[in-house]
């Protein structure tokens, strides 16, 4: 619950680019809930580095912040799967492909649970503005990513699956 307050304090003036425009802080929190209620992870670094996984990224939170209030793992964690804002965003994009097959089990989990989120909002209430196209790229470049975390979590892995099928029928 700590990790909880703690990005919801955070996270507390963004929102998500849906058409919805939800608070942002939904969507670590149901992260968290997929890796909890649908995976049935019970690890608690997992659990807080899910709730934790965009502070870094996408708020003014440091790595330091971070280790002092929740420790060495669960940060360690939360870095994995930060993306370094400084690079233009087609080469962190890349990045995440490339860096997915060698991220450590608890980011891995929390990547697919972060990509199987990001896939059912892009469903449910994709941004206004985004074309088909760019909808499909995304798509398609999460799909990427996912290759890399395969082996994890046969259930989650067989979840994000369904999405990229769901996605394919609505085209």
């Amino acid at each position: 619950m700590k990790a909880v307050a703690f990005a919801a304090d955070r996270h507390r003036n963004q929102r998500r680019k849906g058409a919805d425009a939800s608070p942002y802080i939904n969507h670590p929190i149901e992260v968290a809930n997929v890796l909890a209620n649908e995976g049935e992870i019970a690890d608690a670094i997992v659990l807080c580095a899910a709730v934790l996984h965009d502070t870094i990224e996408d708020t003014k939170t440091t790595a330091d912040e971070l280790a002092a209030l929740f420790g060495p793992e669960v940060t360690a964690v939360v870095q994995e799967v930060t993306d370094d804002k400084s690079l233009e965003k087609h080469v962190r994009k890349q990045r995440q492909i490339e860096h997915a097959p060698h991220l450590s089990t608890e980011a891995k989990l929390v990547k697919l649970a972060d990509k199987i989120c990001n896939l059912r909002d892009m469903l449910a209430s994709p941004p206004a503005d985004w074309p088909v196209e760019r909808k499909q790229a995304y798509f398609d470049w999460a799909a990427k990513v996912v290759a890399g975390v395969r082996g994890v979590h046969p259930g989650l892995e067989a979840v994000f699956n369904q999405l990229l099928a769901r996605h394919a029928e609505l085209r």
